[in-house]
């Protein structure tokens, strides 16, 4: 709907023009960060609108200077009794710029209404700065001079933008709506917006996308890196009334959250980034401690790092344009299918490749990683190629592996299994040597379960030494039995000692678990052997002699000592309650083995009688040795016995 001059006039006169407040919003948080100022009639009948035609007339009849001044006053008053630091942005007509006084009125307008300028951005348009360069860059100074910020509106639709850059002291670029609506549809129209944030990002200068009406819209800018955004995907131009209710709550949160929209794209995109960030990037690039490179759909190397250089054997200005496979064509087949993969949009990473040698080179190892990366469409551009050289780490796993392999099997062939205990006495480490059982089983052996599966006659003096242990510090020695997969029961035997901390406190208990068993058993039939043979020398008539050849001694088990005292008298005297001693007489006794029955007399001339030594065959001689004598004498007493009762018989 057009406006009439006369109406136009009208409005003026009646105060009816009335700024309305477009939310500009920060993209990453979501917070609002200010408005942009918007011209409204407030017609008496129809409300507030905007003609088509009502800046154009203002211009062209000469009353824009009447409409800014009425339209500002009211912004500013309004704002300035907003508490956030919330900032406006307004536009100025290219007719305005040639107002030799046009710096002086704003300050007045803002100092009439409480408004300080540094919350204030003059938006100019390129259009605008055609007709006299050099007195715009007067006016911008001015403006600069009293705080505020200046925007150069519209970028990317006029002639000469880079020439205004350069020569005006501009804050901020804002997108035209024209370019945002489009990115999302038009390859072209995301070229051209990536391309201005980087050129702002580049100034040093922020930029605000115009024109925003869908997430799709918002994700993409922040993934480019604008900063700001407007449109009515945040709110539409609404009287002062209408914003309170924004202004006093929290907007709403960020759209997109992180840096890239959406899961599926990927968080490297270069060309919206401006050169500090790319040298930053560079310099993290090249200061890799692995290989990295880019490579496009045609898999050509697009940008390395030195690194990646020096494991190919070649200069980074040698790979850039040509390809992998001209590069590293021994490598080429066993990662193109990674490459592929990549290519259609899948990541990679980990994958573990042999190096063939090179001349005197041992074979080696790398592990490659593949990151598409997409542009703002979602469509793979390249992949992003990660290389680390693992060969040492490949060798040195392979020697702990055979490391571990030789450890695990000298631990199975020792008859002690190490343990390792807490302070409490729950078991933190065991063996299977241990516990001849099913995991099941072995996993209630440890912290202290390993004490069900002791013997119940073994249990309480196990725990009655463990206690012991723990309270005093003493080393663990014990015995008890445990049950093998057969039900047999087990002789072990433990022993253990504790590590200790600064202050003496038991920090760990250290210690292994020996079979003994068979040893056990052994010990056993040994007692019971030498109990038989006790009682077989109990039984000897008089005594047994050993002659210990190596030692030179005779041992000697007497059943009679007062009988031995006889046939022995160079012995010395026995020790009482000592049935069995060893009597050195080396300078007596010959290396003569005793094997027949002798008389005490012909075993004391042997001892007592010189002659050459026989060398003993065996280290020990064995005598059972009796009284002949007095046998003989019984014998005689008994035979003469017998004759006397046969005589009275047969005299009877």
């Amino acid at each position: 709907m057009l406006i009439s001059l006369p109406e136009l006039n009208r409005a003026i006169a009646d105060d009816e023009l009335v700024p309305h407040f477009q939310p500009i919003v920060e993209l990453r948080t979501g917070q609002l960060s200010g408005f942009e100022v918007l011209t409204r009639w407030e017609h008496p009948v129809r409300g507030a609108y905007l003609p088509s035609n009502l800046i154009e007339l203002a211009e062209s009849s000469g009353l824009i200077g009447e409409l800014t001044h009425q339209v500002f006053t009211k912004a500013f008053s309004l704002i300035a009794a907003v508490a956030e630091p919330l900032k406006l942005s307004v536009n100025l007509s290219p007719i305005q710029l040639a107002y030799p006084d046009l710096a002086r009125q704003i300050e007045s307008m803002a100092s009439s209404a409480g408004f300080r300028l540094d919350r204030l951005t003059i938006e100019i348009t390129e259009s605008a700065l055609l007709s006299d360069l050099a007195r715009s860059q007067g006016l911008a100074h001015e403006l600069k001079e009293l705080g505020c910020r200046l925007s150069l509106d519209d970028f990317g639709t006029g002639y000469s933008s880079l020439a205004h850059l350069h020569a005006l002291p501009f804050d901020e670029l804002k997108i035209d709506r024209a370019f945002v609506s489009q990115m999302t549809k038009k390859r072209e129209s995301r070229k051209i917006v990536a391309a201005i944030i980087g050129l702002g990002h580049s100034l040093s200068l922020s930029t605000v996308a115009e024109g925003i009406e869908t997430q799709e819209q918002a994700d993409m800018l922040l993934w480019l890196g604008s900063e700001l955004g407007q449109g009515w995907h945040y709110g539409r131009a609404s009287s002062f009334d209408s914003i309170r209710e924004m202004v006093a709550e929290p907007f709403r949160p960020a759209a997109a959250g992180l840096p890239c929209p959406g899961e599926d794209w990927a968080a490297s995109s270069l060309e919206a980034l401006p050169t500090q960030r790319l040298a930053q990037l560079q310099a993290i690039y090249d200061g890799a401690p692995v290989g990295l490179c880019f490579v496009d759909c045609s898999l050509r190397y697009v940008s390395m790092n030195q690194r990646l250089a020096e494991m190919n054997g070649a200069g980074v200005a040698a790979h850039l344009g040509r390809t992998i496979q001209e590069m590293v064509p021994e490598l080429y087949p066993y990662i193109e299918q990674y490459l592929v993969r990549s290519l259609e949009g899948e990541a990679i990473s980990g994958v573990e490749i042999p190096r063939p040698k090179k001349g005197s080179e041992e074979m080696g190892w790398i592990m490659v990683s593949y990151q598409p990366a997409f542009d703002e469409a979602d469509e793979v551009i390249g992949v992003s190629v990660s290389v680390m050289d693992i060969s040492e780490q490949k060798r040195a796993k392979d020697e702990l592996q055979e490391s571990e392999f030789v450890q695990r099997h000298l631990i199975e062939l020792n008859r002690q299994v190490p343990w390792v205990m807490d302070p409490e006495g729950n078991n933190l480490q065991m063996s299977s040597k241990w516990v001849r059982t099913d995991s099941a089983i072995k996993e209630q052996t440890r912290n202290l379960g390993w004490l069900e599966a002791l013997h119940i006659d073994d249990l309480k003096p196990t725990i009655r030494k463990m206690k012991k242990a723990l309270r005093t510090g003493e080393r663990i020695d014990m015995e008890y039995r445990v049950q093998d997969t057969e039900g047999e029961w087990r002789w072990m035997r433990s022993r253990g000692l504790p590590r200790l901390g600064p202050n003496g406190e038991i920090k760990r208990w250290y210690g292994s678990v020996e079979d003994i068993h068979e040893k056990k058993c052994a010990d056993a039939a040994a007692r019971k052997t030498e109990l038989k043979m006790r009682a077989l020398l109990n039984a000897v008539p008089v005594a047994i002699i050993i002659d210990e050849g190596k030692e030179r001694a005779i041992r000697i088990h007497e059943s009679r000592p007062e009988e031995a005292v006889e046939l022995f008298p160079d012995t010395g005297p026995l020790r009482e309650g000592r049935p069995t001693e060893i009597y050195p007489i080396a300078a007596k006794i010959q290396d003569h083995i005793f094997q027949d029955f002798a008389t005490s007399d012909e075993i004391r001339s042997r001892l007592e009688a010189p002659g050459k030594k026989k060398k003993n065959k065996v280290s020990v001689g064995l005598q059972i040795v009796d009284d002949v004598d007095r046998a003989r004498k019984e014998r005689k007493r008994l035979v003469t016995m017998l004759e006397e009762f046969a005589g009275q018989r047969a005299q009877g």
